[in-house]
């Protein structure tokens, strides 16, 4: 007999809203969720926690829309949840792309409405206004996540997995603290540690890629009426960090193939100057108050949507992640995905320790 039903493999926001989505909808199997070190104590921490309605694809569309509702209940059911409604600003040259783009119906807004009057908009450059944006603390969400989670299942922390065998019955983990741990079933979500020996072979056909991340911190005070401005046109944003008292601007940095454990979170000079480039084009003001930030790493696939699927012939291995960035504002829905292609149905109908007949898939 199997140690677990279901092992899902890292404790970021991805790994506990799967482990939180199967044990929703059926309490019967016996789960167990590791993590190589405490939970939220990777990508999850460093996360800006950005959720708005929008995405380049149907897909994503369809992904955010499912977890703006999600995250809504969460919020109702613990109103103490660090979930933020914000207003929303976004800027662009292309009125099209905005209507392709956000779920929200946007409505142009008077340039003077950007927040605090923190931004210039160039010439040529529409403002619109929109509903449904949210930002989070995911670090401490995550981590309300784990404690609402440990009646249910077995947490283990501080547990690397350090090989991961399919065989025709279950899959063995094996793990840093010695010995075996075999499953059913095994979900994959590693956040950016793509390359860890323990899976690699398994995650590479996926042609995901590791790039890294770079927010700045802006040291001004955000108001309780400020809320997150989108530059469109360069992939960027600012956004007001009530909670720890100043603002945040995340730009697009094109470094890619980082390994996550060889990044020291330290910001370099290149890193500022990029950013610096980019917040100049329309708030140079606020690049002068930029000398701190943060710096990470996440998982991206060759489509830039998220990845659920099975990684192994039997079907007893899945991978849920390679985000792009938006782990947070996706997490639920690929929560969701993951519990259906485990064929965990709502009431406890479904037989986590049986793949089903299709073998690999990618959920679309």
């Amino acid at each position: 007999m199997s140690d677990a039903d279901i092992a899902v493999v890292g404790g970021g926001i991805i790994g506990c809203l799967v482990a939180h989505e199967i044990t929703r909808r059926d309490p019967r199997p016996r789960v167990t969720l590791l993590d190589r070190d405490v939970v939220a104590s990777g990508a999850s921490r460093r996360s800006a926690g950005l959720h708005f309605p929008r995405g380049a694809t149907e897909r994503v569309r369809r992904l955010s829309a499912h977890s703006q509702a999600a995250y809504a209940r969460l919020a109702a059911e613990d109103p103490t949840l660090p979930i933020h409604p914000l207003p929303l600003h976004m800027l662009a040259t292309d009125p099209a792309h905005i209507g392709r783009t956000y779920l929200t119906t946007a409505r142009p807004a008077p340039a003077e409405q950007v927040p605090g009057g923190l931004v210039a908009v160039p010439p040529g450059t529409g403002v619109w206004t929109g509903q449904g944006c949210q930002y989070a603390d995911v670090g401490v969400l995550t981590e309300a996540l784990a404690t609402s989670l440990r009646p249910r299942l077995a947490l283990r922390e501080a547990t690397r997995v350090t090989a991961v065998e399919p065989g025709p019955r279950d899959v063995t983990l094996h793990l840093s603290t010695g010995g075996t741990l075999t499953a059913s079933r095994v979900v994959l979500a590693p956040g950016p540690w793509l390359a860890d020996p323990a899976w690699a072979s398994l995650v590479e056909p996926l042609g995901a890629r590791v790039k890294k991340i770079v927010a700045l911190h802006v040291d001004r005070a955000p108001t309780e009426d400020d809320g997150v401005i989108v530059f469109e046109d360069e992939d960027a944003f600012l956004l007001p960090l009530r909670h720890r008292g100043h603002w945040l601007f995340s730009y697009t940095c094109q470094e890619w193939d980082v390994d996550p454990d060889a990044l020291a979170g330290g910001l370099s000079a290149a890193d500022l100057t990029q950013a610096h480039a980019c917040l100049n084009r329309y708030a140079p003001a606020l690049a002068e108050r930029t000398t701190s930030g943060r710096v990470f790493c996440d998982a991206y696939s060759p489509t830039r949507e998220p990845i659920v699927r099975t990684l192994d012939d039997g079907g007893r291995v899945v991978f849920a992640g390679a985000a792009g960035g938006s782990g947070y504002r996706l997490a639920p829905a690929l929560a969701a995905e993951t519990a259906d292609l485990l064929h965990i149905a709502p009431g406890g109908t479904g037989h986590p320790g049986h793949p089903g007949p299709t073998g690999r898939r990618t959920a679309a």
